[in-house]
Formats: C-alpha cells, sequence, structure tokens
C-alpha cells in the first residue's frame, strides 16, 4: 500500500517511515527536502498520485499565532484539495491532546482549526490526539526558567515517547478510518512540575523546579483536566524513567 508521509523527515516522519517500509509498505515521505511543499503546493499532486492514505505530521515552522495559524489552515486546504483529486481513502492527522481545552494558546487554536478542515472534508478520516513527547521536556523546562528557576504548573499530564507515537500511528495507517478522534498516551500519569524536576535531577541540572499554579504553559494556564487524554485513550509501552535513563546514558 502506497502511504504518503507530510513532514516524512521530522521526528516522527522519520520514525513512521522506517515502521511502515519495516512492515512491508510503500511509505514516501513528503516534506520539502523532496520537493513538496505543502504551503504552495508544488509537488504535491505528484506526491499522492496513487497513493491510498496520507498521514500529516508536518508542524509549523513558526509558533507565532498568525503564522501557525496560516500554516495549518493553509496547509490543510491545500491537501484536502488534493487528496480529493487523488483520491485518496484514509487521511490521518497527527494532533494534541487537550487541543479544545486550550484557547489561550494560539498553537492550540490552529490544531482545532485544521482538525476542523479535516471533518469538513470529502477524505475518510482519523484524528490521532497525542499527549506531549517525552522528548519535549527539556523545551519545556527551558521555555520556563528565570535564571536559576523553573517556574511550572502542577498540572498532570500522560507523555508518551515518539518512538511510541509512530508505532501508533502505523497501526492506525494501515487500518480503518474512524472519521473521529483518537487519543494516544503515555503509560504513566504525573505532573508537569515533577515531571520536569525528574528530567533535571537526572540531568545533573542544577536548576531548580519551582510549583506555581498560576504558572503557564507556553502562554496557556492549565489544569489537571487540560493536557490529560479523556477515558481509554490508547496507552504506549515506554514508561518515562526507562526512556530517561536509556536517553542519559546514551549521551
Amino acid at each position: 500500500m502506497k502511504i504518503v508521509i507530510i513532514g516524512g523527515s521530522g521526528r516522527i516522519g522519520s520514525k513512521l517511515v522506517v515502521n511502515l517500509r519495516e512492515r512491508g509498505h510503500n511509505a514516501v515521505p513528503a516534506s520539502t527536502a523532496s520537493r513538496v511543499n505543502i504551503i504552495t503546493g508544488a509537488g504535491l499532486s505528484d506526491a499522492l498520485r496513487g497513493a491510498q492514505v496520507v498521514v500529516d505530521v508536518a508542524n509549523s515552522p513558526s509558533f507565532e499565532d498568525k503564522a501557525v495559524l496560516e500554516f495549518f489552515e493553509t496547509a490543510g486546504r491545500n491537501l484536502m484539495a488534493a487528496e480529493e483529486v487523488a483520491g485518496v481513502k484514509h487521511h490521518v492527522a497527527l494532533s494534541v491532546v487537550g487541543a479544545d481545552r486550550q484557547p489561550d494558546s494560539g498553537y492550540m487554536r490552529a490544531k482545532v482549526a485544521q482538525e476542523k478542515l479535516i471533518r469538513s472534508a470529502k477524505t475518510p478520516y482519523t484524528i490521532v490526539r497525542a499527549t506531549q513527547f517525552f522528548e519535549f521536556v527539556g523545551g519545556i523546562a527551558q521555555s520556563a526558567t528565570e535564571g536559576q528557576t523553573v517556574r511550572l504548573p502542577p498540572a498532570l499530564m500522560r507523555p508518551i515517547v515518539s518512538d511510541d507515537v509512530a508505532a501508533i500511528l502505523a497501526d492506525i495507517a494501515t487500518g480503518e478510518p474512524q472519521n473521529g478522534i483518537i487519543e494516544i498516551a503515555g503509560p504513566d500519569l504525573i505532573r508537569m512540575d515533577e515531571l520536569v524536576r525528574q528530567f533535571l535531577v537526572a540531568s545533573k541540572d542544577s536548576r531548580q523546579v519551582i510549583t506555581d499554579p498560576q504558572a503557564r504553559y507556553f502562554g496557556a494556564l492549565v489544569n489537571d483536566q487540560s493536557l490529560v487524554p479523556g477515558d481509554h485513550p490508547r496507552l504506549g509501552p515506554t514508561r518515562f524513567a526507562d526512556w530517561l535513563s536509556r536517553s542519559l546514558a546514551s549521551r
């Protein structure tokens, strides 16, 4: 089966390409590196020719409110139009758990707009909402750093490793369209401040985490319902502590 991965050279996309090829599928990465531009539409029709499935894991190069909204809306319109012409049978898109519960975040508003475009199109679809990736914990710490302190809210999280995201996406891409949302997460329920604290201690980073319920998460106020999936999410098997020990050992 020909499966085109939009954003196929990125963190998730490159892993997904390998995963699908190991299962015997014709996984085709599509990105600016392969002369496919989802904003201008250049190369898109050629890339989608003969494809049964398209998996969109592309991300905006800018997280500024206006730029990120324009990226997801423009890319979404171009993809939906090209898929209809190509006769694509299943559109899979990677989104974010809690996107519709964080209206203060311009990025989340953009993901909601992307989801709306997908639902209104003619191509059968599955939207996969994932929790935060283990690999982003350092970025969360950096975004909240002031001098030697890291100020974070104690909001509940259920983060997942990118390898597990790619494996689950491969399962979904080779299955039937759900015409709805699937939530995926990791096995550990943990508070954001504690997650970052464990990361810093294990990394021998001297910064201190300060717990502040009013601290913002990339500009948004969050609570215990903001970042965790609902009932019965699909869970990846990798625990944060195991990933942390492996990733530090490989440095």
